[in-house]
């Protein structure tokens, strides 16, 4: 097909109203369902699968689309505002959100988070456009070493989430494993950490134990301080300035690269993406306003930018080869099955005008999330103001309704009592709630690709460690390990501020 029909296919979204107004609305519904804790961009897309049965394909996708993204970003507004994270890729955003939020920025840093997240979906984007066949084929070659070695990559972003002590943090994510590894073993089927309760069989969701290590747990915490009289929000500068987009559009664009890659690996997905970026943009930011944890507008830019930008990368492996790069394109891809569309490398060749329609619509629908992020924010904005005897009290009802609504279990919300209180105690003793979640979230991947690579060794240690060097991906990846490993040594340190003095001596 030529550039001029791949053109029209691309603008077909404006040669049709209808499907702007499809767009919007999703957008528009992602931002504030994605905003409510449980109610995860999942969620809204396989309900929304159930009402595009009798649609036609391309209201059904842009409506899919503008759910997507929008969903994605309404995750943030909870985790500034309360501390719970709308959706795991948020959780990253809450570190540095949530005590901004404290200091009465909380309308300046929502509206940060619009436009971040805005510039990391276009970027994201642009590589579906222009770098969909490329980085579909570099995605593909990633085996179950590789992804091995992200696993650990993301274990060792501990550091980054543990503010005062890195042990804390490490038994904390040692805890999240250990969450994570209950249930049927994926490999045998055989119950692990069960004690022969059936409810346990499926496992904990890792969104039940975020909502009660993040917002049961918070809840509790403010219970032991109720008549502390809450922030007054300043809300003069929801809209950044120019030169406030411009400070941060360096880190922007990076964590946005590092997104739409992270996001292209089928199986990984924005929360991953966001906590990388998250590491990324503690390291690569020298002298930070005010430190990471503690209200660094660094550590709010960089997930957001990162997790928008995974939607663009994980719709690559999802349109061009047909492996959905994360949940939700998962549920895509039955909706186009549904509508008899056949993802992957067909797509291109037998229905190329959905495969350009759709990129077109992914435009479009972070054009609308630039105009439905900047709505309602004076408002979610008061929430912060609301006194704590009806603050706590609206935590709690949020917190067992987000826990519920996941599988309609009032096991989860046990499960989530439990776990708020574990956070709360956690909380107490200055251990980071971050590495547990980390550690529920990477378990599976970790432990599925290390079984996986014992299996092609043959159970043996040594062919195992051998086969870190036979793919020049895997090597760079390994290369790659020790160095942050290194890069964290008070060695490594110390000779980088030897260096730093000798070229300022040499300038001299």
């Amino acid at each position: 097909m030529d550039i001029a029909a791949n053109l029209s296919n691309l603008l077909t979204v404006f040669t049709q109203p209808i499907l702007l107004v499809y767009i919007g609305v999703g957008v528009f519904l992602g931002v504030y369902i994605g905003a409510i804790p449980g109610l995860s961009v999942t969620m809204a897309a396989s309900l929304l699968i159930s009402f595009t049965y009798s649609w036609d394909i391309l209201p059904a996708m842009a409506a899919m689309i503008g759910i997507y993204v929008g969903g994605v970003y309404g995750g943030s507004r909870s985790a500034i505002l309360l501390n719970i994270p709308g959706a795991p890729a948020a959780i990253a955003t809450g570190l540095d959100g949530y005590p901004l939020a404290q200091k009465g920025l909380a309308g300046e840093v929502i509206g940060t988070t619009v436009m971040h997240s805005f510039i990391g979906g276009i970027i994201g984007t642009l590589f579906l456009l222009f770098g969909a066949p490329w980085l579909s084929k570099f995605a593909i070659k990633f085996g179950s070493f590789d992804y091995f070695l992200l696993a650990i990559m993301g274990m060792l972003l501990v550091g980054s989430m543990s503010k005062e002590s890195t042990w804390r943090g490490l038994l904390s994510a040692a805890f999240g494993l250990l969450i994570g590894s209950i249930g049927l073993d994926t490999f045998t089927g055989h119950p692990r950490l069960t004690f022969g309760n059936t409810y346990l069989l499926n496992g904990v969701s890792y969104i039940v134990v975020m909502i009660g290590l993040f917002g049961m747990s918070e809840a509790l915490v403010q219970m032991r301080d109720m008549d502390i009289v809450p922030v007054k929000q300043k809300l003069d500068h929801i809209i950044p300035r120019w030169k406030d987009v411009t400070k941060y559009i360096g880190l922007s664009i990076r964590c946005s690269l590092l997104g739409t890659f992270v996001g292209a690996l089928p199986g990984t997905g924005g929360d991953i993406a966001a906590l990388m970026a998250y590491d990324h943009a503690k390291r690569s930011t020298k002298n930070p306003e005010t430190p990471f944890g503690e209200g660094a507008f660094e550590g709010v830019v960089a997930p957001e930018a990162a997790n928008n930008a995974a939607i663009g990368g994980a719709m690559i492996p999802m349109l061009t080869l047909g492996i959905p790069g994360d949940a939700v394109t998962a549920i895509i891809i039955g909706a186009m099955y549904i509508h008899g569309l056949q993802p992957g490398p067909r797509l291109m060749t037998q229905s190329a005008n959905i495969f350009w329609f759709m990129i077109g619509g992914m435009f479009v629908a972070n054009l609308f999330l630039l105009l439905c992020g900047f709505t309602g924010i004076k408002l979610f904005a008061k929430i912060v103001e609301v006194p704590k005897y009806i603050l706590v009290p609206l935590i709690i009802i949020l917190s067992v309704l987000g826990a519920y609504c996941i599988t309609n279990s009032i096991t989860d919300v046990y499960w989530m009592l439990a776990f708020g209180v574990f956070g709360y105690f956690l909380k107490m003793y200055k251990f980071p709630i971050g590495p547990c979640i980390l550690g529920v979230i990477l378990s599976n991947l970790l432990e599925s690709n290390y079984r996986r690579g014992m299996t092609m060794a043959r159970n043996n240690l040594w062919k195992f460690f051998l086969r870190f060097f036979k793919s020049p991906i895997t090597i760079f990846l390994l290369c790659l390990l020790i160095f942050m490993v290194v890069s964290q040594s008070a060695w490594y340190k110390n000779l980088k501020d030897k260096l730093a003095a000798k070229i300022r001596g040499a300038k001299k």
